[in-house]
């Protein structure tokens, strides 16, 4: 979805109903806050709500691109 305030709007709404769909469409499947979103939303509903709003509108999705467009992965191990 676009960056506009109607796809966000659209996105928290979806978060608010389902938790880890609203933060799929914002961040996609194997993103670690999809991930997270998606075990809060097992242990407990309202704090999958509230870390998929979080996600949603504090985390930036661009913040492991390079200005080319291609994705940094980190190695931890």
């Amino acid at each position: 979805m676009a960056s506009s305030s109607c796809a966000i709007f659209c996105e928290i709404l979806l978060a608010i109903l389902l938790p880890p769909l609203g933060v799929f469409f914002r961040h996609g499947c194997c993103s670690i806050e999809f991930c997270i979103c998606l075990l809060l939303t097992i242990l407990g509903y309202i704090p999958g709500i509230i870390y998929a709003i979080y996600a949603i509108v504090v985390v930036d999705r661009d913040r492991d691109r390079d200005p080319d467009g291609d994705i940094h992965y980190y190695r931890v191990a």
